[in-house]
């Protein structure tokens, strides 16, 4: 055997023994990564035979199902701490989001990944982009963007705009003025983050006058 091969194998033998040190910790890593593909699957519905399957209620009975199962996992004996804090936290977390991760299912074509919702967002921003011709508009996403997604969600629709126009003649005036004021208060929002910005001096001369005045009353 030459000077390269007993350097190989040498090599190769370290490997073999780093994999066994941390064979252990590895298996731990596994199962804790089965918990996050088990309830990856519950969400993408891979588990179904037919489409007609998938439904909020049937998902939200597995992950009920996967949550239980999780919590009792965790308050067995024998956890690591790694467990308690991955799984853990895992758990919390999903916990917490529990009443709105299970809404879409029973709505035809509505985003049920952040890829899907980052390319639904993604095509209204250039949609608006081409009619303002503008290259940054988020300003105006944050200004108008619920009621943008809205609009376009209909107009995506047969006779959507006719429908979406039916719709907002039934809207009552008290919740026009609500959103109307919601808007505006948005709008002055993003406008004094703009005067500050770009004319801070003056922009602090107006609270400090405002101040004054309201000290004096």
């Amino acid at each position: 055997m030459n000077h390269t091969c007993e350097k190989r194998l040498k090599r190769l033998k370290t490997i073999v023994s780093l994999q066994e040190e941390k064979k252990e910790v590895l298996a731990h890593i596994r199962a804790m990564r089965d918990w996050v593909m088990e309830v990856e699957h519950i969400f993408d519905g891979s588990w179904a035979s037919q489409a007609e399957e998938i439904s909020n209620a049937e998902v939200g009975r597995r992950l009920d199902d996967w949550l239980h199962r999780l919590s009792a996992f965790l308050e067995a004996e024998g956890r690591t701490q790694d467990e308690h804090l991955r799984l853990g936290h895992l758990l919390k977390v999903m916990t917490h989001l529990r009443p709105g991760l299970v809404q879409c299912y029973d709505r035809e074509g509505f985003p049920r990944t952040n890829n899907d919702l980052e390319r639904t967002i993604r095509a209204i921003k250039m949609h608006y982009r081409r009619i303002s011709g503008r290259k940054n508009w988020n300003s105006y996403l944050l200004r108008y963007g619920r009621c943008v997604a809205y609009q376009e969600w209909w107009q995506q629709h047969p006779d959507g705009a006719a429908c979406l126009q039916a719709r907002l003649r039934r809207v009552a005036p008290a919740a026009f003025r609500q959103v109307r004021q919601e808007t505006r208060d948005r709008h002055q929002e993003q406008l004094n983050r703009y005067r500050f910005r770009h004319r801070p001096l003056a922009y602090l001369q107006v609270l400090e006058a405002r101040w004054e005045q309201t000290a004096c009353t």
